[in-house]
């Protein structure tokens, strides 16, 4: 049991909140507190003064955590190691999602799967929504954390996280920078940055012009890192996912509402795996990424 509170009090320290904590750690707040005072008790020590809804660390409590890092980190890699002995042998689930999201919702799935989930490898790879599709038709992917773009398929689990509005990046050299929101009309003598690869440009042209609506100029890269480059460097603007209720100003860069007719622009977010596949990995991932949506919008 000590260790499972070792994890909960780095947790506690780590947020500076039981409640953060115990969000994280998907138990209830009352349930943490307990926790922490039987290891307390057991420590016959105090680690926290507690004071209103806050707290402060006690020395003995500054030596605990700063010792518990360390262990927990040893004992996890002990367990890896001896699961990775007995079956001699690690199963692989490989993740794809969308190449413009920006959250960090997928990155702390990741990290609370690999925790349940020690002896998984995990194989991460992005691409653009077609891309991502074929990948995961062609069975080279499990699943895909992807925009929905087309009619809900029957052939596999549509497993839906959040619906998102639609930002773009730009730099903050131009004056439409100030603006709460803008429409592609707005756009239209700025360039469009789209992140794909070079086979599957046509597809992104097809999308952004017909589909979205946008008739001006496109620049194609293949990094969203490179693409930010060219907004920071004022060479035009870059649609994001990942981002909603985020405005902040930071690196030069602004990110600003997109609205068409009106109305802000929407899309739905789905984890997709094929239905014939379906096995507890996908399941319990999906619903990992589905709760930090949850917690995080």
């Amino acid at each position: 049991m000590i260790f499972k509170q070792m994890q909960y009090f780095i947790s506690i320290v780590k947020n500076n909140s039981f409640t953060e904590a115990a969000e994280e750690n998907y138990i209830s707040q009352s349930a943490i507190s307990q926790a922490i005072k039987s290891l307390e008790d057991e420590l016959d020590v105090k680690l926290l003064e507690r004071k209103n809804r806050g707290f402060t660390l006690t020395n003995a409590g500054e030596y605990f955590y700063k010792q518990s890092l360390f262990m927990v980190d040893e004992i996890n890699r002990i367990k890896q190691t001896m699961i990775r002995i007995a079956t001699q042998k690690n199963d692989i689930l490989r993740i794809g999602y969308i190449n413009n999201y920006c959250g960090l919702e997928v990155h702390k799935a990741i990290m609370k799967f690999s925790d349940i989930y020690p002896n998984i490898d995990i194989e991460i790879q992005t691409g653009n929504h077609e891309e991502l599709y074929e990948l995961m038709k062609n069975d080279k992917l499990d699943l895909i954390m992807n925009d929905q773009r087309r009619a809900l398929s029957e052939e596999y689990v549509n497993h839906f996280l959040y619906t998102s509005t639609t930002y773009i990046e730009i730099s903050n050299k131009l004056a439409l920078h100030e603006l709460k929101e803008v429409t592609f009309e707005d756009l239209k003598q700025i360039s469009c940055i789209i992140i794909s690869s070079k086979n599957q440009q046509d597809i992104e042209l097809d999308y952004y012009g017909n589909t979205l609506g946008f008739k001006g100029n496109f620049i194609f890269t293949e990094t969203l890192d490179e693409a930010r480059m060219l907004v920071a460097a004022n060479k035009g603007f870059l649609l994001i996912e990942g981002v909603p209720n985020m405005k902040e100003t930071k690196d030069g860069i602004s990110r600003i509402l997109l609205v068409r007719n009106g109305e802000t622009v929407e899309k739905n977010y789905y984890v997709f795996w094929n239905k014939l596949t379906t096995n507890i990995l996908k399941e319990e991932f999906a619903n990992i990424l589905e709760k930090e949506f949850k917690t995080n919008h």
